[in-house]
């Protein structure tokens, strides 16, 4: 896996975003609560970087793809990661603005 890939900028990212949207994702920004108040996705939901790992089971309850988003898409990089090991279907979208 290149470091495109890892971030989520791969040649078929919009159609795979489209296909997450398609199917009811939900879409998690995981930058700090007070970048996320400063702009965000309608209907997204904020859940820090640094809180992820606590919430993987809230998520699995969902049972419904993950976009994940944050400022550029490092960070939401590093959650799809942690997302995917624990088996839940998830894609770094990158960058909120993305998605806005």
């Amino acid at each position: 896996m290149g470091l495109f890939d890892f971030l989520g900028f791969g040649k078929n990212r919009k159609e795979t975003i489209a296909d997450f949207q398609n199917r009811g994702a939900i879409v998690i920004d995981v930058r700090s609560k007070a970048e996320f108040q400063s702009g965000n996705v309608e209907g997204s939901i904020c859940i820090p970087l640094e809180a992820i790992q606590g919430q993987v089971k809230s998520i699995q309850k969902k049972k419904k793809p993950v976009l994940l988003v944050c400022a550029t898409g490092r960070r939401s990089g590093m959650a799809n990661s942690l997302l995917q090991q624990k088996g839940i279907e998830s894609f770094n979208a990158g960058g909120w603005r993305n998605l806005a």
